[in-house]
């Protein structure tokens, strides 16, 4: 076979260091638009973006050159990078260890990228953890609860 094709989208997830609160509306837009920017520049296509305060869920068109840990360094390296930069949060910012990346088909495309655009709503109903720990059950990954996305409280209980 003289060429090689592939197709492959992933919903990635990851949160704010401790679940803090630190993406502000005023600037949630930029950082969306930067991150767009690296995703763009290393050959992805973006298909939806959708950040919250304490978290960021990503949907792309994946180029499979790439590995997806390393995409993902990229993205928060860079991006924690940026909001340091700017100043953009009064507190110290940063990403948390650890990610969440789903693969889906071509068919559900419509149905994730309109999740991902729709967190606000979709978060009056169900906590980011809440939400985190549905899609790792609905994919069937086992997981420690102990190594889901640490708040705040999380961190003073024990």
């Amino acid at each position: 076979m003289a060429n090689t094709y592939t197709q492959s989208y992933f919903h990635i997830v990851f949160a704010v260091k401790n679940r803090d609160a630190l993406i502000h509306k005023e600037w949630k837009n930029d950082l969306e638009k930067y991150i767009t920017g690296i995703i763009q520049h290393y050959n992805h296509k973006l298909l939806a973006i959708g950040s919250m305060p304490d978290h960021i869920h990503i949907f792309i068109a994946y180029n499979v050159n790439q590995l997806v840990p390393k995409l993902v360094e990229l993205i928060k390296t860079s991006s924690n990078s940026w909001i340091k930069q700017k100043r953009l949060s009064r507190l110290k910012f940063d990403w948390q260890k650890g990610y969440g990346a789903f693969s889906y088909s071509r068919s559900q495309i419509d149905t994730v990228a309109r999740y991902v655009l729709n967190q606000e709503k979709h978060h009056k109903k169900k906590t980011f953890r809440e939400e985190y720990i549905y899609i790792l059950e609905k994919f069937k990954i086992e997981f420690d609860k102990k190594y889901i996305f640490k708040t705040f409280d999380d961190i003073y209980e024990k």
